[in-house]
């Protein structure tokens, strides 16, 4: 069997009963303790630089919409644009070269102008209304096409005011009148087929008019 040791008790109380310090008291223990104590660590205040996300989102603006001058591509430059337009005729006489070697005696093509390109968009717009349509047959109306051709002519008249002689204002004052009752007289009998329809009744095409100021 081991033999028994005595337990030994040591006080470590620094002070007595009523108060006083005593003087056998061993200090290390807190000398240790404040030694090994780790040191408080204080909460460091909130620096500008994190409050400040919070501050420019709460006055932050929505971004300005773009201009048109923003979104549209710069426009070429005066040397391109001559380039360009030279290397256009020079294609277009090559095609009219050989259109006229393939077809002999065929009649050369007329340069633009603003006569040739008024009766352009009115001839297109008198097909879409359907007044190019062979006797007999059924028309066949692009409405929403020819408001549209009627729209360009109305556009160009808007634009040439006072930069045409008599004879231009004439032409396009006559062929905007023309397409616009024409207009009026197939959306007219549009509406009367429709209504027609509906009630069990038989129907009859529209008819417009004929071209008459293309010569």
């Amino acid at each position: 069997m081991s033999e028994n040791k005595p337990f030994v008790i040591t006080d470590r109380r620094k002070f007595t009963l009523d108060g006083t310090p005593r003087p056998d008291a061993d200090p290390s223990p807190e000398k240790e303790t404040a030694e090994h104590a780790p040191a408080p660590v204080a909460e460091a205040p909130p620096t500008p630089a994190a409050a400040a996300p919070q501050q420019s989102a709460a006055v932050s603006e929505p971004p300005a919409p773009l201009d048109a001058e923003d979104t549209l591509p710069p426009g070429p430059t005066a040397e391109e644009s001559d380039r360009s337009r030279k290397a256009y005729e020079a294609t277009a006489d090559r095609l009219d070269t050989a259109v006229r070697a393939a077809n002999p005696g065929a009649d050369h093509m007329p340069p633009m102008n603003f006569e040739r390109l008024v009766q352009s968009v009115y001839m297109t717009a008198i097909m879409q209304l359907g007044g190019a349509t062979p006797e007999g047959e059924q028309p066949q109306v692009d409405i929403l096409g020819a408001r549209q051709s009627i729209d360009m002519l109305a556009v160009l008249a808007d634009k040439t005011k006072g930069n045409l002689n008599a004879d231009e204002t004439r032409l396009l004052d006559s062929a905007l009148f023309e397409l616009r009752m024409a207009f009026l007289e197939i959306t007219q009998a549009l509406a009367r087929s429709a209504s027609a329809r509906a009630q069990g009744q038989p129907t009859q095409p529209p008819t417009p008019g004929r071209p008459s100021i293309v010569r």
